[in-house]
């Protein structure tokens, strides 16, 4: 069903993410930005908007645009294997299924960053659906990530999404992950054990992430989702800092640190009586 039009804002200004902001290199970088022109379904006209790159990391859903749409999707849930399934499964085996593709093409995807819908995803190169559909965890968890790569358009009209008024970005890249495989894939320190640099790394990833405001539209965020998802030195350099916090906090009885020992409080976030700062 139609609902009433729904513009994302951000969680402390309340402004609309769908503000001009400048172009940033990132995996652009040197490349022309050019003006997306989308097409309006619902009226056939074109539409343009000054475009700005956006590197991005949420959760990818797809939502249904239309009641139409849902009920179609219905059909053909009918009609797949699906006894059994949960619905997230039942909606992984259909959209799964290559007849099924022109489904996937009817659908919303959005990106929600921090449970917010933030944009709504289009391909610039129509074989990308496969990325939108390769998104679809058949059993989701909080830990999975999807970073996405484009080029912010116009705010998408009313009629397009069932009501949902937040930026459209062409998308030119999709990785879909989640958090414990990004973190056994970084090279440890040696003198970390794998518990606790599992611990610091996923702390430090979602500190970033959680940003205020961090949609993947300002240059700096931009950089910041790119350093968590494509820079793995950050994170053996956070386990080393925590690992000199620790000595340091082992060594508080001898009355003199060394000069190395006293540097690493100046970095930590926890002050000599291990509280933190």
């Amino acid at each position: 069903m139609q609902g009433e039009p729904r513009t994302s804002t951000d969680s402390h200004s309340g402004e609309s993410t769908g503000r001009s902001v400048p172009a940033a290199a990132n995996s652009h970088a040197g490349g022309a930005l050019s003006t997306p022109t989308l097409d309006n379904p619902g009226t056939g006209r074109s539409m343009t908007a000054p475009p700005g790159y956006v590197y991005a990391t949420g959760q990818i859903e797809p939502q249904f645009p239309t009641l139409s749409a849902e009920k179609e999707f219905a059909q053909a849930t009918g009609r797949a294997e699906t006894a059994g399934l949960s619905d997230r499964r039942a909606l992984h085996a259909v959209l799964s299924q290559r007849e099924n593709r022109y489904l996937a093409r009817q659908f919303c995807w959005v990106l929600t960053i921090e449970s917010l819908d933030t944009y709504i995803l289009q391909p610039r190169d129509p074989a990308d659906l496969d990325l939108l559909v390769a998104a679809v965890r058949p059993m989701p968890r909080p830990t999975d990530a999807d970073v996405m790569v484009g080029v912010r358009g116009p705010t998408a009209p009313p009629e397009l999404c069932n009501g949902l008024m937040v930026p459209i970005v062409v998308f030119d890249q999709i990785y879909s992950f989640d958090v414990d495989t990004l973190v056994k894939s970084i090279p440890r320190p040696k003198e970390i054990t794998a518990k606790d640099f599992a611990g610091i790394a996923e702390e430090l990833f979602y500190r970033i992430m959680q940003l205020a405001d961090n949609a993947g539209a300002t240059d700096e965020h931009r950089a910041m989702t790119y350093l968590a998802v494509r820079y793995q030195a950050i994170y053996g350099t956070a386990a080393e800092a925590f690992a000199a916090t620790i000595r340091c906090r082992l060594s508080t009885c001898i009355p003199r640190r060394s000069a190395a020992c006293a540097g690493s409080w100046k970095s930590s976030s926890l002050s000599p009586t291990g509280r933190r700062t």
